[in-house]
């Protein structure tokens, strides 16, 4: 069968590490990056005789995250032990939650080619991350820093019909984590990552195909890629006349193929039971309500407000909400008086080109609102032009310096000295007659080059309006007395 004639099937199981200050059931520390094996305690590395104690701020940002997802929250929850052995492991099983978790049936909507889609999600449970192992040549290594630190898992129904939706589900969800502040999304640093359940089935089949698990994809465009592999994989294997195997399988990012790890675990290979030693978490319709009514303004929500409120295109508003530190940011520019829409454009244009070519995030920003908003004012007065701010603002965000000071030490006040404009004028247009004549002729699309003459002449420091104005006299009056 051609590539066409299958559809994929597509769950996904986001594991996102909360922004906690002490692991889940002891008060190790969860900062990144400590060297190897010193954030660890007798309860993480798991040690005999040891008690876990539940982190209750782990509980409360879980319940806070099914709210955003539109779960309903369980009254009764409790966890499990999840056994299996490896090396990153050192308890010999994983405190999880199985069959009561925290928060289930719920949904995200997402935007695919201008339509919106809901995706299911089956269940948000709590666990304990493992720790980290390290191959270096000859010799595996582990780092129990990682272990024990709390970790949601948020698992989707299998809604997503192709890795574009995919990547988008995770997009989207990431944006919403980091607006409730309970994950940093930082993906290369693994607090965000994905296991992608995938199985193919021929287009118009209501039976589910045997499905394949890829482990542990930590960036949008490989969960894109990891997929479209897969899925052209299994329909290689159909139409060979051979049987998908249900494993796990990893991403291998350097030949951009998927490679057999294991053969997939069921549930009753963990041997789940109630973990003995955490008593069960009853979660009051108070709590909830208590929980609810810290809820931010979500993604979508802001969105739809920057629209209405300010006027922004849906383009705008989407971009300058894609992070709260830039939605914030825009608002603050906003409220000191910044037109919305001019606000948007230099957030859009300069100060994201700035960013990009140092590749940094908005939260590394150094330019305030308050200095954007003085450069608004400077053009607006006419002391300088467009093309001058955005010299003037290169140099803000490079040195942190005022506007102000940037203008006046540069000399950079724009010329508005008509007679002088008008002596730059004539110097260009004696130094272009036939274009003169090809514009008094009808080419009226000249004057743009006209314009641009006079702006080099004058090092960009002439009024643009002026120059328009007084290009169009001379060029119409002079025409007038021929």
């Amino acid at each position: 069968m051609a590539k066409g004639q299958y559809e994929a099937i597509i769950g996904l199981e986001i594991h996102a590490q909360l922004l906690t200050e002490s692991k889940i059931f002891c008060g190790c520390s969860t900062t990144f990056g400590a060297e190897p094996n010193t954030q660890v305690c007798p309860v993480c590395i798991g040690m005999p005789g040891v008690l876990p104690v539940l982190n209750n701020k782990a509980v409360l940002y879980t319940i806070k995250t099914g709210l955003a997802l539109n779960c309903r929250i369980s009254p009764y929850s409790r966890f499990a032990r999840k056994n299996y052995f490896y090396p990153d492991l050192p308890k010999g099983y994983q405190i999880s939650q199985y069959e009561l978790p925290l928060c289930e049936d719920g949904y995200l909507d997402i935007e695919i080619d201008g339509d919106i889609k809901r995706i299911g999600i089956i269940r948000i449970h709590l666990e304990e991350d493992a720790g980290k192992n390290i191959h270096d040549g000859e010799h595996s290594l582990v780092d129990l820093n990682r272990a024990g630190v709390p970790l949601m898992e948020i698992v989707t129904r299998p809604d997503i019909r192709s890795p574009k939706e995919a990547a988008q589900f995770m997009k989207r969800l990431r944006q919403i984590l980091r607006y409730l502040g309970v994950c940093d999304g930082n993906m290369e640093q693994g607090s965000l990552r994905c296991d992608a359940n995938v199985s193919v089935r021929p287009v118009g089949s209501t039976e589910f195909g045997v499905k394949t698990e890829i482990k542990n994809i930590n960036s949008f465009r490989f969960v894109e890629k990891a997929l479209e592999y897969e899925i052209e994989r299994q329909i290689k294997v159909l139409d060979r006349g051979e049987r998908i195997i249900q494993e796990t399988r990893l991403w291998d990012s350097k030949t951009e193929t998927t490679q057999s790890m294991r053969s997939k675990e069921e549930a009753h290979d963990y041997r789940y039971f109630p973990e003995p030693d955490l008593v069960p978490v009853e979660i009051s319709k108070e709590t909830v309500e208590g929980i609810k009514r810290t809820l931010p303004e979500l993604p979508q929500q802001k969105v739809e407000r920057f629209m209405k409120q300010y006027g922004l295109p849906a383009y705008d508003a989407m971009f300058v909400t894609e992070e709260l530190s830039i939605a914030e940011w825009f608002e603050r520019a906003v409220n000191l008086g910044g037109a919305p829409k001019t606000i948007a454009n230099w957030i859009m244009g300069e100060l994201s080109r700035l960013l990009n070519e140092e590749n940094k995030g908005f939260e590394e920003n150094p330019v305030t609102p308050e200095a954007l908003v003085r450069l608004l004012k400077l053009i607006d007065e006419g002391t300088i032009s467009q093309k001058i701010a955005k010299t003037v603002f290169e140099e803000v965000y490079k040195t942190g310096r005022s506007p102000e000071e940037i203008v006046r030490e540069k000399g950079l006040i724009q010329i508005t000295d008509e007679s002088f404009i008008e002596r730059s004028i004539e110097e260009v247009l004696n130094k272009a007659p036939k274009e003169v004549e090809r514009y008094r002729a009808g080419e009226e699309k000249l004057l743009g080059f006209f314009v641009g003459q006079v702006m080099k002449l004058t090092k960009g420091k002439a009024s643009p309006g002026l120059v328009n104005e007084l290009l169009k006299k001379k060029l119409i009056g002079e025409g007038e007395k021929r």
